[in-house]
Parts: structure tokens; sequence; C-alpha cells
């Protein structure tokens, strides 16, 4: 398949892909998935082999609990390296702890974020609630997964951190960071 001078696909706006063949997008991204859910199954494998323990996605519900009380404080719009991205808040059976899809059930979202982040190089801010030094997905579970296939460093995130309550606060227990209770 020839590609137009000038066309999108020729001047890079598929990051990472050459067109080779009838090859289209959608095989890729059918590709990509596949090879996707394959690491997951491989990392599973291997951490049973060495016994090393649970290849899960963090609880956010469990983090919490070790903070009772916790007021929420909106940080705000910020990077966040993917690393500190541990758990998710109510989706933690869909992918492991590097966020790979564990399940098909996700698949057809999984590539259509996958088609995004290929056409633009980035993909829209996720939500994260903050627990310690970790991080669990509020929004945006196949964001963080496609951006931790590709290998990204960092992902844009409108970020809540959880914090032991002090002796004043909201009466919603919401603050914004930097504001006087």
């Amino acid at each position: 398949m020839a590609l137009a001078v000038g066309s999108p696909a020729s001047s890079g706006f598929w990051k990472g892909i050459s067109m080779v063949g009838d090859a289209s997008i959608e095989d890729w991204m059918d590709k990509e998935f596949g090879r996707a859910r394959r690491r997951a199954l491989l990392r599973r494998i291997s951490a049973w082999l060495r016994r090393s323990g649970s290849r899960r996605l963090a609880s956010f519900e469990e983090a919490k609990a070790e903070l009772p009380g916790a007021e929420k404080v909106r940080l705000g719009k910020r990077r966040v390296r993917v690393e500190k991205i541990v758990g998710s808040v109510g989706r933690r059976a869909d992918f492991d702890r590097d966020f790979l899809p564990t399940t098909s059930s996700g698949a057809e979202r999984w590539k259509r974020v996958n088609r995004t982040y290929r056409k633009f190089g980035k993909l829209p801010p996720v939500s994260l609630y903050k627990v310690g030094g970790e991080h669990f997905v509020l929004d945006g579970n196949h964001r963080v997964s496609v951006a931790r296939y590709h290998g990204e460093d960092s992902i844009e995130a409108e970020v809540v951190e959880f914090r032991p309550r002090r002796a004043s606060g909201d009466n919603d227990g919401t603050r914004r960071a930097g504001a006087t209770a």
C-alpha cells in the first residue's frame, strides 16, 4: 500500500506504525492489543513459576482504609510518572499490575485509546486519587494501559489526594491544595 506524500500516515501521523502490504490500522490495533494481552499472560505465568506473588493491581479501597476519615485535597492537573500508578478504583480485575489488559472485555475501548495515541502521540488527562506516594485510577484505566504499553514515562492527570484529616476542614471534606481551612 503506497502512502500519498503529505498524507497523515506519511508524515508520522501514525506514530511508529509502518504500513506493510494491505495491513490496515485496525489490523495493527488488533495486533497490539493481542501483544499486550500476551505480555500480561506471560508475566502472570512467570510470577507463578517464580512464586513471586500477585500480579493484580493494588486496591484503592484497602489503601484508603489505612487513612480513616481522610480529607480529599484537589492537587489539580499535573504530570504523574506511570510507575507511581499502582491501582484502580473499581477496575482492578481488568488489568495486571503493569496495567496490561487481562481480559478481552475492554478490547474495543483499548484499541480506540491506542488509535488515539498512535494518531496524536498523546492522550487526554486521566483522573487519579493519590494515597501516600501511590496513585489509583478513577477515570482513564485504558489510557494508563496504553501509555504504559508504549513505554511512556508519565501521563497528564487531574489528581485528588487523600490526606489524614486535620482538626478543622471543609464541610464536605474536600479542599483545594494551598487553601486555608
